[in-house]
């Protein structure tokens, strides 16, 4: 039986897939790459037949057709993983798709990446925070006064979050939270005339929170047919959306209908030209520091961002509005593969996180739906059909991405095998 040449034990190998796609889904990893990594690390330990099915709360492992299946649950790791865990797990996951890691140790390791503490503490976090709150506020294209608050809500959301962390329950309010306590106070400043504000100024903050990935990773899914774990995130990213909207028109109705200057329009004094670009770099720095990149990995976040930026703005300019996001994402993906080849580079996952919000399909979409619930039905209907169009040419630009960096890789090493028979 197959099952009995399992380098290191069937059981330990099957525990160790079990934590492994448990740590991937946590990860956000597409569940479609999650099945083959697993099957490939099967493989690489005596099981070719291993059968894998992953689902969003739960994945069955069985070593080969016809023998018992293990079912692990991953509702204890729904908090999702930081960068710097990330980055270990994929030491874990190449280390034993080569067959060099016994499957209890690999268990062992990733139980400690679990329990591994930040990198950085609450302070370095909270201001990571602030820092990545300026640069969504700059791509967005804000005023200096927008600049000035949304720096002030980064580090009223970080602090927040932290506190809400030691806390299951109201960590799945706290989107409603903080939307209805960072909007509360805009609506209130803007009302007396203190400053002005605009919408950039209430979702900059609350970056953190929008699920731009996780409704790009939907599509991913769907699109590769895992229709069950695509639909069941495509559910939970809009209703996400659903709660920060709520509390930002829940903070109009109690404070007070806002400003009609308030919209998604540019508006007057907004700083542009050079933001966006600046935007970029500091977008990664607050990445960086708020998730805890791993070491020697934030020049590495840069150039991915750069890159995805980069393509995105000569797709505006050459096609348009919609395929800007296409582009910027095939060029954003084929760039993190490639520097996930690199021996200092980090995982693709670890870059796609700053990519996916520099791309901003999430905060389009929150504009949007709050502009429509605050009955500017005309404008927040073409802002919500647009960045559903924006987030649907960012998951394809991912789906062709990953192909094309591939039959690149293909390409160049046949060119080099070539090159040396010379």
């Amino acid at each position: 039986m197959a099952t009995e040449r399992v380098a290191g034990g069937a059981e330990d190998l099957q525990r160790f897939l079990l934590f492994l796609g448990s740590a991937l889904t946590a990860a956000g990893e597409a569940v479609n790459q999650i099945e083959e990594s697993l099957r490939r690390v099967a493989a690489a330990y005596g099981a070719p037949y291993a059968r894998v099915s992953v689902l969003p709360t739960y994945l069955v492992v069985a070593l080969e057709p016809g023998r018992p299946a293990t079912l692990e649950p991953t509702g204890q790791l729904r908090g999702g993983l930081r960068l710097d865990q990330t980055a270990a797990l994929f030491d874990v996951l190449r280390s034993a798709e080569g067959g060099g890691l016994r499957p209890a140790e690999g268990s062992r390791r990733i139980r400690a990446l679990i329990d591994m503490p930040p990198r950085f503490g609450p302070v370095v976090r909270v201001a990571g925070h602030a820092v990545l709150t300026v640069g969504i506020c700059l791509v967005l294209q804000p005023t200096g006064g927008d600049l000035v608050l949304a720096a002030a809500f980064g580090v009223l959301v970080g602090v927040l979050k932290l506190t809400a962390a030691r806390f299951a329950g109201v960590q799945m309010i706290m989107p409603v939270i903080a939307a209805f306590t960072v909007a509360a106070l805009t609506f209130l400043i803007a009302g007396t005339g203190w400053a002005d504000a605009d919408l950039r100024a209430m979702v900059a903050p609350l970056v953190t929170f929008l699920p731009g990935a996780m409704l790009t990773m939907a599509v991913v899914e769907i699109s590769a047919a895992e229709m069950i774990t695509g639909s069941s995130r495509l559910v939970t990213g809009f209703l996400q959306l659903l709660l920060l909207a709520f509390g930002i028109i829940g903070a109009a109705q109690a404070v007070g209908t806002p400003p009609a200057h308030l919209g998604a329009d540019t508006a007057p004094g907004a700083i542009s030209g050079w933001a966006p670009w600046i935007g970029a770099l500091i977008v990664g720095i607050g990445s960086y520091l708020l998730h805890s990149g791993p070491r020697r990995s934030l020049g590495w976040l840069c150039v991915v961002l750069y890159a995805g930026w980069i393509g995105q703005y000569l797709g505006g300019l050459v096609l348009g509005g919609y395929l800007s996001g296409f582009v910027g994402a095939v060029v954003l993906t084929i760039v993190a593969y490639a520097v996930e080849r690199v021996p200092s580079g980090p995982p693709a996952l670890v870059s796609f996180l700053p990519g996916f919000w520099l791309l901003v399909p999430g905060a389009l979409s929150l504009i949007g739906m709050t502009e429509y619930l605050s009955r500017d039905v005309v404008r927040g209907a073409d802002d919500l059909v647009g960045a559903i169009g924006s987030m649907v040419a960012v998951a394809l630009g991912v789906l062709c991405g990953h192909p094309l960096f591939r039959s690149l890789a293909r390409a160049v090493g046949a060119r080099q095998g070539s090159r040396s028979k010379e």
